[in-house]
């Protein structure tokens, strides 16, 4: 179980030490949508070391997005672009949230990239994972499927009501509740009475839908939440909206009681077997299974 970063800032401050991993290790390409791009990195790395097997991550950024938290110069040195890559093959494909999600699709700078991004990977990449605006996004880009405002964040830790248990993805969370997901989102899927007949719901939440759906033909897997986030990432955001004086809510069934200092790590078990099943669709997919 050994994680190698091929690029990133993680690496480049040499804060992320490569491990020696087999010959021939599973190639993984991470489009990082997120501003906070050292802490997803770690997030990711940390998440695909508790995974059986040999990893190597290569972190991609959007040439034509333009950056706020850090300079293009610093990303740019530390990530690949897509020219940089064009010629390459991957087994899989991960594209992060953002927190665009209130802004339309067509409005994101780097919109008509992602679809490029998406289209290429059709050809170049065994199977895209996408993760929370991402998922939305990709639903959009391949099905048409809006988004829609919420009332309230969804926040908090959401567990699985229903699952399809016939899923390779559902391997070994089938007990009840034991698929859980952290979340932040301002938007929901604004799914048609009949959805599109490639697209399957795998898992959803009584609440807020959707958890995980697949689209064989697109090679897609879009995920709603944020099954990377630390142990306190929820907390983190919680106590900064808090500090900004915006409105937010207690993140739902995440602080295991009321002096908010006590946190119920429930989904880090759950985030390593779902990231380890997205890796065996991979091998299967590749076999042709």
């Amino acid at each position: 179980m050994t994680v190698t970063a091929v690029n990133g800032l993680l690496k480049a401050q040499q804060k992320w030490i490569n491990q020696p991993q087999g010959a021939t290790p599973m190639r993984l390409l991470i489009l990082n949508l997120m501003p906070t791009k050292v802490t997803t990195e770690r997030q990711f790395l940390s998440n695909f070391a508790a995974v059986p097997g040999d990893f190597e991550i290569t972190f991609m950024y959007p040439a034509t997005h333009q950056f706020k938290s850090l300079s293009r110069e610093t990303v740019a040195a530390a990530y690949a672009s897509l020219d940089q890559v064009y010629d390459q093959h991957f087994d899989g494909l991960i594209i992060t949230g953002a927190p665009v999600e209130k802004i339309a699709f067509e409005a994101v700078d780097y919109w008509d990239e992602f679809g490029t991004i998406v289209d290429w990977a059709q050809t170049h990449v065994t199977q895209t994972l996408f993760e929370c605006w991402a998922a939305q996004a990709g639903l959009y880009y391949q099905f048409n499927i809006q988004k829609r405002l919420v009332d309230q964040k969804i926040f908090g830790i959401y567990t699985a009501t229903s699952l399809d248990e016939q899923s390779q993805l559902a391997h070994n969370l089938s007990a009840g509740g034991l698929l859980k997901m952290p979340q932040s989102r301002h938007t929901q899927l604004d799914l048609p009475a009949a959805i599109p007949s490639d697209l399957h719901v795998v898992a959803a939440n009584d609440e807020i839908g959707p958890l995980i759906m697949t689209a064989p033909a697109a090679n897609a897997v879009y995920v709603t939440g944020h099954p990377e986030y630390d142990t306190d990432t929820l907390a983190n955001e919680y106590f900064r909206d808090q500090r900004k004086h915006l409105p937010i809510e207690l993140p739902k069934y995440y602080f295991k009681n009321k002096n908010l200092q006590t946190i119920n790590d429930s989904w880090h078990q759950t985030s390593h077997q779902l990231y380890a099943n997205w890796i065996e669709t991979l091998k299967l997919t590749k076999v042709g299974l």
